[in-house]
């Protein structure tokens, strides 16, 4: 498939997946007088909740598989080598942080991780940007300050989420074996063979004299690629995440809002479920200001955008499997550590 066809096909997905939401969204009222052809109201709900979770995620994918692409093409392995600290600590560090150049939610930060490691990016700083950059970006923290101002909110999310993502970040660097660490599709040019796409194959020679635009059209091609393979993940990650808010009513988790540890339980088990995407969870839990204890709020505005259902799911394209479930266990604890150290020692 040429660029051409790749970013014609791009183009029209998200159109349908557009034009199909409007459709819906018209549709439904019609449905429900009709009693003949009714969807149940499970149905309708779980319909509801599933576009609600990708149309809210789609975008951020995207901008993600754009920033992967502009990285296949215009970014080589010595330009890693030169930006990437020497120092293991320092680099993992610098990976929590490169949410700031790189401003994408859970969603988009997978397919740029995982092009980020085709260049050579160490391990341990590419986990802290998983886990780190859905926050600790501009986007994000402006909608947190948005939310709750500067305060021990806001103060308390930023300073977890650095603390968490470089813990876990450098949990990997005791295992510098790139191949127990990663798929082995990671490690290679992606989608049937870089050769077809002259991803990262052309000679130096043929790069040199490449124009502008060229690169830029291949570096479309590459993130019209990348949209459709991890998207797939993302499709079903929000089916999963519609089934479980659709049959688990959310006035369980809310009745036990009020312990210290049932409270940051039920709120880190609700961000896992919602999967709602970091640019605007900050508003969805003030709403549980006055419900949850301060410990619950922190662990939700801190786990949740490192792991949820549809990020885990994402996750599998990167890394392997039994990596993933380090990679949801350790933010998990983590986070609950957390929330009872905030409501145990913390006055608010």
């Amino acid at each position: 498939m040429t660029n051409r066809n790749r970013l014609i096909a791009l183009t029209v997905t998200l159109l349908v997946i557009l034009l199909g939401a409007i459709a819906l969204d018209n549709l439904l009222p019609a449905l429900r007088m009709a009693p003949a052809i009714a969807l149940p109201d499970l149905a309708q709900n779980y319909v509801t909740v599933f576009l609600g979770i990708f149309i809210e995620a789609a975008p951020f994918l995207l901008l993600g598989v754009i920033v992967s692409g502009l990285i296949a093409v215009f970014v080589t392995a010595d330009d890693i080598a030169r930006f990437v600290p020497r120092n293991k600590i320092l680099a993992t560090v610098m990976g929590a942080l490169l949410g700031m150049i790189f401003p994408v939610c859970e969603c988009g930060v997978v397919p740029v991780v995982r092009r980020l490691y085709q260049k050579g990016f160490p391990i341990s700083a590419g986990v802290a940007f998983l886990l780190g950059g859905p926050v600790l970006n501009p986007i994000v923290i402006a909608s947190t300050w948005a939310a709750f101002g500067i305060g021990p909110i806001f103060w308390s999310r930023i300073g977890f989420t650095l603390l968490i993502a470089v813990g876990v970040g450098m949990v990997f660097l005791a295992q510098p074996n790139v191949i127990k660490v990663l798929r082995p599709l990671t490690l290679a040019p992606l989608a049937r063979g870089g050769a077809e796409r002259g991803v990262d194959l052309i000679p130096v020679s043929e790069v040199q004299v490449e124009t502008f635009a060229r690169r830029l059209q291949r570096a479309f091609g590459v993130a019209a690629d990348e949209f459709f393979d991890m998207g797939r993940y993302l499709i079903a990650g929000a089916l999963l995440a519609a089934l479980l808010q659709t049959f688990v009513p959310q006035s369980a988790l809310v009745a036990i809002g009020a312990g210290p540890l049932t409270s940051v339980l039920a709120l880190s088990a609700l961000a896992f479920v919602l999967s709602v995407c970091s640019t605007v969870d900050a508003f969805l839990a003030l709403s549980f200001v006055n419900t949850f204890t301060a410990g619950a709020i922190v662990a939700f505005l801190v786990f949740g955008p490192m792991v949820d259902i549809k990020s885990s799911l994402m996750f599998l394209g990167v890394f392997r499997r039994r990596v993933v479930v380090y990679l949801i266990l350790l933010p998990l604890l983590a986070g609950l550590a957390v929330g009872l150290f905030v409501n145990f020692n913390l006055a608010w």
